[in-house]
């Protein structure tokens, strides 16, 4: 079998070569060049990362192709997530990163000539009615299957996932026992093309600032001002500026460039047990093809915690409806739809206003 390893310079895909060597594979190495590092207003670590990629290649003696997909990133996810923050929205370019870059793109140059590909996604793959499901992992606080709820069924079917039944504490023992030389390096965090650029500062750079008030949304009364609304998301925290706090960011008036908060004291103004999505995309097929409405588990961020909701369907809308209480929910963001006892994730749909 023909594999192709797609390796970052982190260890989660070091451990992946690993263990497909202990296996008896022989996988061509890959290293994805996305970050933007030949413009100034970057500071990619792509030099970095590329040497670890290297000394892992010459550990096993094996090949390592660098692809660059600069271009490719800038036009189909960099773009994307400008144009959605400009309008208001909180997008999430990995989702869009793994769709058309990791495993659009790069299929296409490279892939379609290996039989799998193998990553370092924490993920699994099942196979119910000779299908091929993406399946959640082992390790729920790692699981990243929210990202790839876009990932199309002739994706996964050619996707292999190594480290989708370890525990993140095995796989750092694993790299520190077979010495691999990024068996401490932490792991990344953050967006994957910005290096190490603050996101505020990438937005910054294409939007640049705007004064703008922010009120209390109970009682319109101002009690600060932001630099722009798009340096802002619903449910966000911190980086507010104010003071007697918590606050939170509950609505955006776009047009007037106001920012709404509240103490969240009231759920009325800080949560909700509803939304509706568009452009919902089956990642295998849709299971409930003749049901209305069924039981589901589902995210709309990313964090280890499934919650139990109902999916209703309304023609070619979405809406789901949860058991509990959802804080920021976010426009712009994937709600990631599972099965009920969270085993598979079904696919995803942006969230929509309204």
């Amino acid at each position: 079998m023909e594999i192709a390893a797609l390796l970052s310079g982190g260890v989660d895909s070091a451990v992946v070569v690993h263990l497909l060597c202990e296996a008896g594979y022989k996988p061509a190495l890959f290293y994805i060049k996305i970050g933007m590092d030949n413009v100034d207003y970057m500071d990619c670590s792509a030099e970095e990362d590329i040497e670890i990629c290297q000394l892992i290649a010459h550990k096993y003696g094996l090949s390592l192709e660098v692809i660059d997909l600069q271009k490719e990133y800038w036009d189909m996810v960099a773009a994307y997530t400008i144009d959605k923050v400009k309008r208001g929205f909180t997008p999430n370019p990995d989702v869009m990163c793994n769709k058309y870059i990791k495993f659009g793109c790069f299929e296409e140059r490279v892939g379609k000539d290996f039989d799998i590909t193998a990553t370092g996604h924490y993920a699994t793959t099942l196979v119910r009615d000779n299908k091929v499901w993406l399946g959640t992992a082992v390790d729920p606080v790692k699981d990243q299957t929210d990202f790839l709820a876009q990932i199309t069924y002739l994706q996964v079917k050619k996707l292999m996932f190594p480290l989708g039944k370890l525990m993140k504490n095995q796989v750092r023992r694993i790299a520190e026992e077979a010495q691999l030389p990024n068996a401490k390096r932490k792991d990344s965090q953050g967006i994957c093309f910005l290096g190490k650029i603050n996101y505020n500062d990438f937005v910054r750079r294409f939007l640049g600032e705007k004064k703008g008030l922010i009120v209390e949304l109970e009682t319109g009364k101002k009690i600060g001002t932001h630099n722009g609304f798009w340096f802002h998301t619903i449910g966000q925290r911190k980086g507010l500026g104010l003071s007697g706090g918590p606050w939170f960011v509950v609505k955006k008036d776009i047009d007037q460039n106001i920012i709404y908060v509240s103490h969240g004291y009231g759920v009325e103004t800080q949560y909700g047990k509803e939304f509706t999505m568009r452009d919902f995309h089956f990642i295998t097929e849709d299971p409930w093809v003749d049901k209305d409405e069924v039981d589901v588990t589902f995210k709309i961020r990313h964090t280890p915690e499934f919650i139990h909701g109902k999916l209703i369907r309304e023609g070619e809308k979405f809406h789901i409806v949860s058991e509990s209480l959802l804080q920021g929910i976010a426009p712009g963001q994937f709600g990631v739809i599972y099965d009920s006892k969270s085993d598979f994730c079904v696919g995803s749909g942006e969230i929509s206003v309204g």
